[in-house]
């Protein structure tokens, strides 16, 4: 089995009235030691009135990187300067390439701010290589019934295939990289095993519920930190559970990040500032 290096509790960080966990990076988890997972903000649970303000966040760039945005309850509308609109719902996906730069706004549905409801999203960022930072923007949204599902353990283990090959289920994201990436939902006393490479880099977070990785316990708001050594990752639900979990290669390049952007360079993101500012990445209407 791989040996769990550590397991780092996610960072109570609300944003405006937005509860907000922030599982990386944090202080003992920096934002480039799970290359080339970067970042994940884990938003909610939390319960919307009706008349609300909907999710804080407005027009503003990226470059540089890929977000990943996984809609547990509610939903978001998502516009971005390449001219993409859409509203994903409860159980759906969103998946943009900001590559070269363009602004985009995730914002609630106009339906959501006039009724409420719960609400709870994910949003990973994902690192590209030097050869696709600049690579021109693209945006993929799923609803729910578009992402394929694979069973594990008599169906007590429940994957939404996002990205790559997971035992013949295939995700409809195609990703400039090897990313491989599920949200695998987990019925108490579901167990599954999966076998991976040992240069690639594993992300495992738990959403929802307890469970035992590896041997391990690790519960709800939890990232779980492996090392190369190994090949073999355990999972059991001690309840109902669920888990954001994927693998990719590494990329080993130079990393240089501040605010919405991550490149190779210092230099990179002040380019990067100056051709935003420039009206470079277009804007949302």
């Amino acid at each position: 089995m791989k040996t769990i290096k550590a397991k780092h509790k996610a960072v109570y960080e609300p944003i405006a009235d937005l509860v907000t966990y922030r599982a990386m990076p944090t202080r003992l988890m920096p934002m480039n030691a799970l290359d080339p997972f970067i970042f994940l903000n884990h938003h909610g649970w939390q319960q919307y009135a009706p008349n609300n303000n909907g999710l804080p966040f407005g027009p503003h760039p990226h470059r540089g990187f890929e977000t990943v945005t996984f809609i547990i309850e509610g939903d978001l509308t998502h516009k971005d300067s390449s001219g993409q609109q859409s509203i994903i719902k409860a159980g759906g996906v969103q998946w943009m390439t900001a590559g070269r730069g363009l602004v985009h706004a995730e914002i609630s549905s106009d339906t959501f701010k006039e009724k409420g409801g719960p609400l709870e999203i994910l949003q990973l960022w994902i690192n590209l290589p030097s050869k696709f930072k600049m690579t021109p923007p693209a945006y993929t949204g799923l609803q729910k019934e578009e992402i394929p599902v694979q069973k594990w353990d008599d169906g007590k283990v429940q994957a939404q295939i996002i990205a790559g090959n997971w035992d013949g289920v295939i995700g409809p994201v195609k990703p400039l990289t090897d990313v491989h990436l599920a949200c695998i939902a987990f019925t108490a006393g579901g167990r599954v095993t999966f076998s991976i490479e040992k240069n690639k880099t594993v992300f495992l977070y738990v959403v929802k519920g307890s469970t035992r990785i590896n041997g391990e316990e690790a519960a709800m708001h939890h990232l779980v930190e492996f090392s190369h050594e190994g090949s073999s990752i355990e999972m059991k639900a001690l309840s109902d559970a669920l888990v954001l979990f994927g693998h990719a290669t590494p990329f080993h390049e130079p990393f240089a990040a501040y605010g919405p952007f991550v490149m190779n360079t210092q230099e990179e993101i002040m380019h990067a500032y100056e051709d935003y500012h420039a009206g470079k990445f277009g804007t949302v209407s």
